[in-house]
């Protein structure tokens, strides 16, 4: 049996379908990612493009995705990848990260996740 991960915005207007499992799952505490999310620091499970389904309208900034109704950032696309942010999936605790990227940016009172892998910066600029 394939394993379906389903999520969407606050209001319900955008929904996803992601069908398998993710390539990974991150933290990254960049300042994009942090204004983006308006958050010290942000979680994604990283999916091909093909395996992930949008149903509902969708607005963009630099390939970051949102609800044009109320605002939730649900998604966004890198390349042939779409990274679904933890916290807009309906059970965000089925993944855990095992990385994080651009810890030279953590804040001081963020503990550090156990069991990740550490990059000063992005994962592949180091």
């Amino acid at each position: 049996m394939v394993e379906e991960h389903l999520g969407g915005c606050l209001c319900g207007r955008v929904r996803f379908k992601a069908v398998g499992r993710p390539q990974r799952v991150g933290v990254c505490h960049c300042m994009d990612c942090r204004r983006h999310h308006g958050a010290m620091f942000y979680a994604a499970a990283i999916f091909d493009a093909h395996s992930v389904t949008i149903a509902g309208p969708t607005h963009a900034y630099k390939g970051r995705c949102f609800c044009p109704n109320c605002g939730s950032s649900v998604f966004a696309f890198i390349g042939e990848e779409i990274e679904l942010h933890l916290g807009a999936l309906d059970q965000p605790e089925k993944f855990r990260p095992t990385y994080e990227c651009w810890v030279a940016r953590r804040a001081s009172w963020v503990p550090r996740f156990s069991d990740t892998v550490t990059y000063a910066k992005d994962c592949d600029a180091n």
